[in-house]
């Protein structure tokens, strides 16, 4: 479910990968978040608009927070862990975490990113299932 909603928001929503990798989990787990929230992460999208660090992945860390971390980052055990876990396993999936390099191997004109945010999703959901057994 949650790669088919974030298919609709960056295929049809006009939402960019960091945006609709949030706005999807939003809806499949239920975070309460508004429209309002994906701003936050909207500057992530094309890797910050420079080609760095991939935007879909960006979306998956901050549903992360969202989902994992309590107050503060830093005063939660385990989640600055998980977070590089993801990110490492996001890696090992595409190649690389890096937008430029990920748009070289992944995107095309008709569909862009989408097999880079469905990837995400995918890397995503195994993380927060693979946490809820903890």
């Amino acid at each position: 479910m949650l790669k088919e909603r974030a298919t609709y928001y960056y295929m049809e929503d006009g939402c960019n990968c960091a945006e609709a990798v949030l706005l999807a989990a939003n809806d499949v787990y239920g975070l309460g978040l508004s429209d309002e929230t994906a701003k936050v992460v909207g500057g992530f999208g094309g890797g910050m608009g420079c080609g760095n660090a991939c935007g879909a992945l960006c979306g998956a860390i901050a549903v992360m927070g969202v989902k994992k971390m309590g107050r503060r980052a830093h005063e939660t055990p385990g989640f600055s862990p998980a977070c590089g876990a993801l990110v490492k396993d996001f890696e090992a999936a595409l190649g690389s975490t890096m937008c430029a390099d990920l748009r070289k191997i992944h995107a095309n004109q008709t569909q862009r990113c989408l097999k880079t945010v469905l990837a995400a999703c995918d890397v995503l959901e195994s993380h927060l299932a693979e946490a809820a057994k903890e």
